[in-house]
């Protein structure tokens, strides 16, 4: 990691937003015009699932902000349906975003699965997929994705997939290929150690970034770590790997109106259940001095590129309000030595 380099700053899309009128179609692909000409944000991301947390498609929604946008970096926060999706369409599709995009993709992959069991199955079970399945199955789809990008007569016997000598074309635009980032944040209270340990290690031995969400900053920063370690123990480049945090954000001179619009906005989007304690933590609200100073905890524990998702239904003044107010604080954090 440069000493000297400064955070970039991603943009979330509330692509579930249009099911309970928090957003369109027409008004997110205008935020992302609005964003990329602002010079301020980096990257645009946008959300992932199917049957159990409904949305705009991810991969289709990305093509058309693409097609709006110059400059601004593009990716998933997280691909949740990766596990079942086929990994030869897959790579087919993300090379066509690379070119549409001139060479903008990252793919933000995960397990997928983050729900309560049977709402996880239940996604799951149309596609034939075992819950239990998921982590091998991004393993070996990734391994697919990199060699089809990169090589030509491919042939595969894997656990899941099988083909010979296939060559996809036309290869991405970024050499050797795009970057993959995995999303994991296996939590210590509810998540057994070697369980844990897998997870992190995947990331360390596969993906070129780390994203994680409602991480406090001690454990980011541990974490963090641990991923650069295992990743230079396997003999891989750890100088050009990032870290991503998706945060929630809410700006409003009375913090308490921020948190509660914030709480009322996640508990309608993801889950009623969602507690007010965990929004808590998952949060940075109220004046823009202290959105800043929550940005500055996780950039100075390594956060390479906060990405942030305006919890609230007013997403232009949200916007606005981050790009006037927040944004040229955050853009002068710098990354630790």
């Amino acid at each position: 990691m440069n000493p000297s380099r400064p955070a970039r700053y991603g943009l979330s899309l509330p692509n579930r937003g249009v099911l309970f009128g928090a957003t369109s179609a027409d008004e997110l692909l205008a935020i992302s015009e609005q964003a990329d000409a602002s010079g301020a944000i980096d990257s645009i991301w946008v959300g992932d699932s199917l049957f159990a947390k409904p949305r705009l498609e991810s991969l289709v929604l990305l093509s058309a902000i693409a097609a709006r946008t110059r400059k601004v970096r593009l990716g998933t926060c997280c691909l949740s349906t990766f596990p079942l999706r086929d990994p030869l369409f897959l790579a087919a599709q993300w090379a066509t975003l690379d070119h549409v995009s001139s060479g903008r993709m990252i793919l933000g992959a995960c397990v997928g699965g983050s729900l309560p069991r049977e709402k996880a199955e239940a996604e799951f079970a149309p596609f034939r997929v075992k819950l239990t399945d998921r982590g091998p199955r991004l393993e070996e789809g990734i391994a697919i994705l990199r060699r089809l990008w990169t090589e030509d007569r491919v042939s595969h016997e894997g656990r899941f997939y099988q083909f010979r000598e296939l060559t996809l074309e036309p290869k991405p635009v970024q050499k050797p290929c795009p970057p993959i980032w995995i999303a994991t944040n296996p939590k210590p209270e509810l998540t057994k150690r070697h369980v844990m340990d897998r997870a992190l290690r995947r990331v360390g031995l596969l993906a070129d970034g780390w994203m994680t969400d409602n991480t406090p900053v001690a454990r980011f920063k541990e974490r963090w770590a641990l991923i650069r370690d295992i990743a230079r123990e396997a003999g891989r480049p750890t100088e050009t790997m990032e870290s991503a945090l998706h945060l929630m954000v809410n700006i409003n001179d009375d913090r308490t109106v921020a948190f509660e619009e914030a709480v009322k906005f996640l508990q309608t989007y993801y889950s009623p259940a969602m507690t007010r304690e965990y929004i808590e933590g998952w949060l940075a609200y109220g004046p823009p001095a202290m959105v800043v100073e929550k940005l500055r905890a996780y950039v100075e524990a390594g956060c390479t590129t906060p990405i942030l998702r305006f919890a609230s239904w007013d997403q232009k003044g949200q916007l606005a309000r981050a790009l006037a107010d927040v944004m040229p604080a955050a853009r002068a954090l710098r990354l630790p030595a």
